[in-house]
């Protein structure tokens, strides 16, 4: 805790909310003036949200979400402040991230920047000046970017955090993409297994076929092809826990003789050809830099006329890739959103033709608000499992994920593509075959 600020405000009778109020009325031209949310600050003074606004409240809880906050100003400082528990939130946690769009255009300048940090110091002291406590859930990653060694490691930041934990937040599927809902009605698992069954029938496979799925996570797709649909499976990945637990999956599903779960890189696959290959919310961790090396090695390991699903969260708006956010330095280290014209045109360069692209957004934001629901009504069997940090860090990306994809600010493609050089499978009829409605 730091050491409180040389003008005691306890004893001047000077609330916190006090010094804040006329600060951020004058910044960034004043677009803080008004807030949508109550501030509430560790000394009980608070800034009420104009009446008929909001109901929740932004939380304070010492002086130390200042120090963060002013270390890094911006996305990175406040997170931190969130992911160290000075920071918090009472109410509708996605409804207070989704109001960021509201002050994308804010702009502080230097002397605004000066005001706040002097500010700063005198409601949290000298020490607010300090560099703040490092945390133990944030990535800091080395090395060449996108090497092999440096995605293993991002991988394992994200993915090797604890089997339990998964499955308390994802439901018995295990599958860690958004689902496909008939109705926001439908249960979790009903969506998921949907989901999986849209991307079989897509990709037309039928008995005795070879199916690769890059980035296989615990293996719920490689099963569900294998038991319905005959096919003969490989799945990928580069997090050792989630391979010991898929191949406990398919051993206790008796899909041994059909199932191949590999801690593998994608691109270091010497395979023969498949007759298909699926890759569900793996692109992601590709890279910009990448995406051709990754489409090309796709096309390398396609039987001719075999079918390539990529299903994938991509950009909307054209905003240039930086490390310094939350969800690169807390969630998905090295992960970067391509608009979803990039991987399109690359496939088109390597020989593949696009049949098929499907917006899945508004199943996205039903997905990831059960997975809320899931950590909230476990909170503290997950702290238990991951510790408090990696828990906090987990709700706030999946509320503000939810957000996002509710705004139309990120979305998620299925995108199927057919190598050239041979015959598809492909239905006439589309309901038959390749859509599931």
């Amino acid at each position: 805790m730091l050491q409180q600020a040389p003008e005691d405000l306890s004893t001047t009778g000077v609330g916190v909310a006090s010094v804040i109020k006329p600060v951020l009325e004058r910044v960034a031209d004043g677009a803080f003036r008004e807030l949508p949310v109550t501030l509430a600050f560790w000394d009980g003074s608070s800034l009420p949200a104009p009446a008929g606004e909001s109901d929740a409240t932004l939380r304070f809880r010492s002086p130390q979400a200042f120090n963060y906050m002013l270390s890094a100003p911006g996305e990175l400082g406040l997170s931190r402040a969130w992911v160290a528990g000075e920071l918090d939130v009472d109410g509708d946690i996605e409804l207070v991230l989704g109001w960021r769009a509201r002050f994308q255009d804010a702009r502080l300048t230097a002397a605004d920047k000066l005001r706040m940090a002097a500010t700063a110091v005198r409601v949290a002291g000298g020490a607010a000046l300090r560099r703040p406590p490092r945390l133990d859930a944030e990535a800091h990653q080395r090395g060449h970017m996108h090497s092999l060694v440096r995605d293993r490691v991002a991988i394992s930041h994200h993915y090797d955090v604890s089997n339990a934990f998964y499955r308390q937040v994802l439901g018995p599927t295990m599958v860690y993409s958004c689902a496909y809902f008939d109705s926001p009605d439908d249960t979790l698992e009903e969506a998921q297994e949907r989901k999986l069954e849209l991307i079989c029938r897509k990709l037309a496979l039928k008995p005795g076929d070879r199916l690769l799925d890059i980035g296989c996570g615990w293996g719920s797709l490689i099963m569900q092809a294998a038991a319905h649909h005959g096919v003969t499976a490989l799945g990928v990945t580069l997090s050792e826990a989630q391979a010991q637990l898929a191949r406990e999956r398919v051993r206790e599903a008796g899909l041994e003789d059909r199932c191949e779960v590999r801690v593998c890189d994608y691109r270091e696959l010497r395979e023969g050809k498949f007759d298909a290959v699926a890759s569900v919310g793996m692109y992601e961790h590709v890279g910009r830099g990448q995406l051709g090396t990754y489409v090309r090695t796709v096309k390398q390991l396609l039987k001719p006329g075999g079918a390539f699903l990529n299903h994938g969260i991509t950009q909307l708006t054209p905003i240039a890739p930086h490390r310094r956010t939350f969800v690169n330095r807390f969630v998905f280290p090295d992960g970067e959103l391509h608009p979803l014209t990039d991987v399109l045109n690359e496939m088109h360069a390597a020989g593949l033709e696009i049949r098929d692209v499907e917006s899945l957004r508004e199943h996205y934001t039903l997905t990831l608000r059960l997975w809320v629901q899931n950590l909230e009504a476990g909170y503290e069997q997950a702290v238990g499992e991951v510790g408090e940090a990696r828990t906090r860090v987990w709700r706030l990306y999946m509320s503000g994920s939810a957000a996002a994809f509710a705004a139309g600010a990120i979305s998620v493609f299925q995108t199927l593509a057919i190598n050239d050089g041979g015959e598809h499978r492909l239905p006439l009829n589309r309901a038959r075959g390749g859509v599931v409605r």
